[in-house]
């Protein structure tokens, strides 16, 4: 429920502050004196008007403008409220600011509770606030689905089951048809270029690739190779200096084979010496081993003098081949092995055929979500056809027929039915789409019981009416009047009238009237508390010499 709006520098109004109660309200009040500014402004708290939309909504000249819409919380508010993780309080109240910029730009902000809130996250909440219709609203019937969205409504949780099991399998069956559509395509493609393929595997077949690091050690093989002229000349100068001496100077061998000696005559006077002996026999020893692999890694090096010539033509192949299809050895390998299994015997037919055999299987479980879906529209259907036919019958529609349409159409995530609303509101005027054949006025009657139903089953939302009698007559005037009186008992109800029936029912009233001062026009919005203010404005809605008389018989006819 409504119960506060806030506005400030907003179209005509400098500053306003109403509060709303339950029930049936009304807005009255001269042409262009600013009733529709409230529903726009309410329109704009939620997530319209945006762009240059939202800043017409802006007093001429304020720098700062702002809007404060306070709604009582009920319990599909507060589930919305902690799956969104906002903080839920008393009240919920929302607000939306502009600030002047540089220039005539101006910046718009959203509260929720205080904290920021984006478009979308309004967008989402809006639904479980307010419901807006406006007179000859054909624009909304024209929307993608709508129609559909209106009866899903009707059908309750039934439906809303049966929908959510139709957009699960729905997807399911989309991710299935996507794959099966890839690989099918991918087969088209290999059988166009299937020699190339076998001649690509016969090439990776022949490389005989099958190690992923084979070229790295061939690269370090080669440097070794290239360079072994260098590494004998070290190999040479490393012997000379530990085993051979030079110049008939000692090698370090012969140094160490004298130092031991010379340290066991010692130790053999000075036990304590033991250990550096040891020490000393240890690094003799050590170097015979140094000299052991040395002597390995020189026999190696001259033990294939055609190894290098080997390496670098293997260095080619790999490498030719990794130019010729833009991959690394590794993914050479894996480009090999996933042509081993689509060229060979069975392996990409079979993956085809599972696709296929799960792909079908979900194409069936997708069309018996959609038949099961099917039915239960169908019984909404008829509900939505008996409920609005009662209502629309005393509203100057006595012989008005109305027909929900379920046709087939291509299966989407909302099942496979196209939804339509047939019309025709007079004898032998056969059915037709409601939104090519409904006046202004037979397009507000309808909605207004549209609505009516809908309120029965989701009391969710503050329902908003703009001039939606407008163009009726007074007998029909007062059948709607009634309707929306028996509405404001499930929902709270707003209206923006010229109709004195209508404003004459209503369990609150508020006038809007405008006036100039200093040359600037200003709006206003009074709330009638007494029965003499309703009854001028009345009499002012309805003119005429005995106007008067019959504001005053319209309220007794309320309180008796």
């Amino acid at each position: 429920m409504l119960t506060g709006l806030l506005l400030q520098n907003i179209a005509l109004i400098d500053s306003l502050e109403l509060e709303f109660s339950s029930g049936f309200t009304v807005l009255t009040g001269e042409t262009g004196a600013g009733k529709s500014i409230l529903l726009d402004a309410l329109d704009a708290v939620l997530g319209g008007a945006q762009g240059a939309t939202g800043i017409r909504l802006l007093r001429n000249g304020c720098d700062r403008s702002r809007i404060e819409a306070t709604f009582q919380l009920n319990p599909a508010l507060q589930q919305w409220l902690a799956d969104a993780d906002f903080e839920s309080e008393d009240d919920l109240l929302i607000s939306r600011e502009w600030k002047r910029q540089e220039g005539d730009r101006f910046s718009s902000r959203c509260r929720l509770n205080g904290s920021a809130v984006n478009r979308q996250q309004l967008l989402e909440l809006r639904p479980l606030l307010i419901d807006l219709t406006v007179q000859g609203q054909t624009q909304l019937l024209s929307r993608p689905g709508q129609q559909r969205r209106w009866l899903d409504r009707l059908g309750g949780a039934a439906l809303a089951e049966r929908r959510d099991e139709v957009a699960a399998a729905w997807q399911h069956w989309r991710e299935s048809q996507a794959a099966l559509v890839a690989v099918e395509q991918e087969h088209r493609r290999l059988e166009q270029d299937r020699l190339e393929q076998e001649d690509l595997l016969k090439q990776l077949e022949e490389a005989q690739l099958e190690d992923a690091d084979e070229q790295q050690r061939l690269e370090q093989d080669q440097d070794r190779l290239v360079h072994g002229v260098r590494l004998l000349e070290g190999l040479s100068f490393l012997f000379v200096r530990l085993r051979d001496g030079a110049e008939d100077a000692p090698s370090l061998l012969d140094q160490f084979s004298a130092s031991i000696q010379e340290l066991q005559v010692m130790a053999q006077l000075d036990p304590s010496l033991d250990t550096v002996r040891d020490q000393a026999l240890d690094l003799e020893a050590g170097i015979d081993g140094l000299l052991r692999t040395l002597d390995h890694y020189g026999l190696a090096l001259e033990s294939d003098p055609d190894h290098l010539d080997r390496i670098q033509e293997r260095l080619s192949v790999l490498k030719r081949l990794q130019r010729r299809h833009g991959l690394d050895l590794a993914g050479l390998i894996e480009r090999r092995d996933a042509l081993r299994l689509r060229l060979g015997d069975g392996g990409f037919a079979a993956d085809l055929d599972r696709l296929r055999q799960q792909e079908q299987h979900l194409r069936e479980q997708r069309d018996q979500a959609n038949a099961a879906l099917r039915r239960e529209r169908e019984r909404a259907a008829i509900a939505l056809q008996t409920d609005l036919l009662e209502l629309l019958s005393p509203m100057g529609l006595a012989d008005v027929r109305f027909q929900v349409e379920l046709s087939a159409c291509e299966p989407s995530e909302h099942g496979s039915d196209a939804v339509a609303f047939l019309f025709s509101a007079n004898p032998g005027q056969p059915l037709a789409p409601l939104k090519e054949v409904a006046s202004g006025g037979e397009m507000s009657r309808f909605l207004l019981a549209l609505k009516t139903t809908l309120a029965a089953v989701d009391g969710s939302s503050t329902l908003l009416f703009d001039e939606i009698d407008a163009g009726v007559s007074g007998r029909v005037s007062g059948a709607m009047a009634e309707l929306l009186q028996t509405l404001a008992q499930r929902r709270q109800v707003f209206c923006v009238t010229h109709q004195p029936l209508v404003a004459a029912v209503a369990d609150h009233h508020f006038r809007v009237s405008k006036h100039v001062e200093d040359g600037v026009t200003h709006s206003r919005v009074s709330r009638l508390r007494d029965t003499q203010e309703r009854r001028q404005e009345l009499a002012d809605l309805a003119g005429g010499d005995q106007a008067d008389a019959y504001a005053a018989s319209l309220l007794d006819q309320r309180t008796a």
